[in-house]
């Protein structure tokens, strides 16, 4: 920030975004140069994974020179605008500031460290703790200190257990230890590479006839890679069936309209939820994650259920939170609500994470049955088709029953066979257990 005269320069930088959240695509400017803006108005929408973002402005003043345009990929940090204020609240000039000291990993950098091919990656928190000193190196025998150099690390990196804050070879251990599960994790995560994405070659199709060309958006660059990822590092196994909703339809009919008073849609989408939730009681495995850098399986006791919506701009899925703590009515409220911020692409990106289990419902668009693809990190979806009036044998007579294709696609590495048929028929049960008393307001 500037200040000349009275007059405020300051540059307008791209705030953090949110958790795991660095960068951006620019699809909205919402202000031109020479426009005079208040402190909070929104100045550009952001895309970023499947949600667009609005970055308001942090002060009042007049829009100077514009540093971004629509398209652009921007980071956080990253100057997107230029603002001028005056008059009254203009902030006192800073006094100079004093050099600032080098940040840990440039010092490390700066050390003569053994070679490597590639850097690990440093999460926010590093370094634990560093000298007070430069010149003092930490307390650590001559074991340690030569094992350090001969690994390229940086023993001011690593907070000692013992007293004084000495370093022993346990602290050693556990340093390297979380800098091999970070690198892990980044290697999962990590989108591909140039190199890797200019292995396929590119095709000229227009030597057989007319071709229009148009790039992918930002958001169907995301679907494509997680879609990609998802199917290529989880052995999918997909289980089939049909569940019997004549029972539900005609509550639904009965009670529909005492939603609808209530601002509310009670649908499918609706029971689906209390269901799945029901069912995943009974079966938590369903609602785990696998924590592949430790070998671990996280079994959640909180049930956030992520609803596939089919939107203009691709397949987005928010996550209605605390299933099991909210009643039919607020459940309608949420699906309807999220479906709609999903739509006009209004979804926060925090809205988009935490799920347990994702429900996809394509029948309302009439699609039958499908196989769905596991949404990374969870480990099981449920996939609902077109419900179909078949002839079926109830209560020993045949009759008109309407029935709806399920198809539960759960991981391999966590779930088998059996356990998948035991929750498919338990989850046929969770449907035929909503009752009147579920649905009465």
């Amino acid at each position: 920030m500037l200040q000349i005269e009275g007059v405020c320069f300051m540059d307008i930088k791209l705030p953090k975004l949110g958790e795991g959240a660095d960068s951006g695509t620019v699809v909205g400017i919402l202000v031109k140069e020479g426009d005079r803006v208040k402190k909070g108005q929104t100045l550009i929408e952001l895309e970023n994974e499947k949600a667009v973002a609005p970055i308001p402005s942090p002060a009042e003043g007049v829009v100077g020179r514009l540093r971004v345009k629509e398209g652009d990929r921007v980071s956080v940090g990253q100057v997107i605008l230029e603002l001028v204020s005056e008059g009254q609240g203009v902030p006192p000039k800073p006094a100079p500031a004093e050099p600032a000291a080098p940040a840990p990993a440039a010092r490390v950098a700066e050390r003569p460290v053994a070679p490597s091919p590639a850097p690990l990656p440093i999460a926010e928190e590093e370094p634990e703790a560093v000298a007070a000193d430069e010149n003092v190196p930490p307390a650590a025998s001559p074991t340690i200190r030569r094992l350090a150099r001969e690994l390229g690390i940086d023993l001011r990196r690593i907070r000692g257990s013992e007293p004084g804050g000495r370093i022993v070879m346990a602290d050693l251990k556990l340093y390297i230890q979380r800098l091999e599960r970070m690198a892990a994790q980044a290697r999962a995560t990590a989108p591909a590479t140039p190199a890797a994405r200019a292995a396929a070659p590119s095709v000229d199709f227009s030597q057989w006839g007319p071709v229009v060309k148009k790039p992918m958006s930002a958001l169907r660059k995301t679907i494509s890679q997680r879609m990609a990822e998802n199917w290529s590092t989880i052995p999918h196994v997909h289980q089939f069936d049909e569940i019997d909703i004549t029972a539900l339809e005609e509550l639904r009919k009965a009670h529909g309209p005492a939603y609808e008073k209530q601002g509310a849609r009670l649908t499918l989408t609706s029971f689906a939820l209390v269901a799945v939730v029901r069912a995943l009681k009974k079966h938590p495995i369903f609602n785990a994650s696998l924590d592949e850098a430790e070998g671990a399986i996280v079994l959640k006791e909180y049930f956030n259920i992520g609803l596939a919506v089919d939107t203009e701009a691709g397949l987005i899925v928010p996550v209605v939170r605390h299933v099991d703590k909210k009643s039919m009515l607020e459940l309608s409220r949420d699906v309807a609500e999220m479906a709609l911020k999903a739509r006009e692409r209004k979804v926060a990106l925090e809205e988009l994470k935490g799920g347990t289990f994702t429900i996809s419902n394509q029948g309302g668009i009439g699609g039958g049955a499908f196989t769905p693809v596991i949404n990374k990190p969870e480990v099981a979806i449920l996939g609902l088709g077109r419900s179909v009036l078949k002839p079926v044998v109830h209560e020993g007579k045949v009759q008109a029953r309407l029935m709806m294709p399920v198809c539960i696609g759960y991981d391999h590495r966590l779930i088998d066979g059996g356990a998948a048929a035991r929750f498919t028929v338990d989850l046929a049960r969770a449907f035929a257990s909503i009752t009147e008393a579920d649905v009465k307001l």
